[in-house]
């Protein structure tokens, strides 16, 4: 998701992305703790959209 897109959203709706979003990150582990992950790229793209998320959360 771009930037942009998250800035226009407010901050229920962010709160919610990133509660989802970390609950992604402890499947994507969890499979990937026990090699079932195929795609090792989708850890890294989860961690960078938390972190996006909760920087524009501190912001407002």
């Amino acid at each position: 998701m771009k930037k942009q897109e998250l800035l226009n959203k407010d901050k229920s709706e962010l709160q919610d992305m990133l509660a989802a979003s970390r609950e992604k990150l402890r499947d994507l582990r969890f499979k990937d703790s026990n090699k079932q992950l195929k795609n090792i790229r989708e850890i890294r793209a989860t961690r960078n959209l938390v972190a996006r998320l909760l920087t524009i959360l501190n912001k407002k």
